[in-house]
């Protein structure tokens, strides 16, 4: 049961974690409105949703809500960003972006892959589950960075100086 809800709310986690990251840009700028604005009518979307959602998904159309929803209340953050020129990508960024979006794409699928090959989850020891888990984390690190790398990214591209 703690499944579904799980899995549903995975779908916002990207929009939670850039809330963090792009609300702070309006608060720098002592502009306190616009993401308060957004997250009211974040609010109000996110209620409709969970009365749309409760009936066919139970509690995981509650969790569903709210991780569509934070994927919406950032989309506006960035909209609204980029609107008042606040931000402005840099050159590269979209092919940066969608490297890695590959990346992702395929150490996905190799870990779906992996997951169907090996045993349920609920055969084995504790030990034997945790070596499984483990496995698969270090297979999906290995696939993501030489993905990464077979596309010509170096580790500089990850690091931004600051003089």
């Amino acid at each position: 049961m703690t499944q579904r809800a799980l899995v549903a709310y995975s779908i916002g986690l990207l929009g939670l974690i850039l809330i963090k990251v792009l609300a702070p840009a309006f608060y720098s700028r002592q502009d306190i409105k616009t993401p308060v604005k957004i997250a009211i009518v974040t609010l109000i979307l996110t209620q409709l949703m969970n009365l749309v959602f409760i009936g066919p998904l139970q509690h995981a159309g509650l969790s569903l809500s709210i991780g569509l929803a934070a994927c919406f209340n950032a989309g506006l953050l960035y909209w609204q960003l980029r609107k008042k020129q606040l931000y402005q990508p840099q050159p590269g960024w979209y092919l940066f972006l969608i490297k890695v979006i590959i990346a992702v794409i395929l150490m996905s699928t190799v870990l779906w892959s992996g997951s169907q090959l090996l045993p349920d989850w609920s055969t084995g020891s504790m030990w034997v589950r945790i070596g499984r888990l483990f496995l698969l984390v270090i297979v999906g690190i290995v696939v993501y960075f030489a993905s990464l790398i077979a596309m010509g990214f170096k580790i500089k591209h990850f690091i931004k100086r600051i003089d």
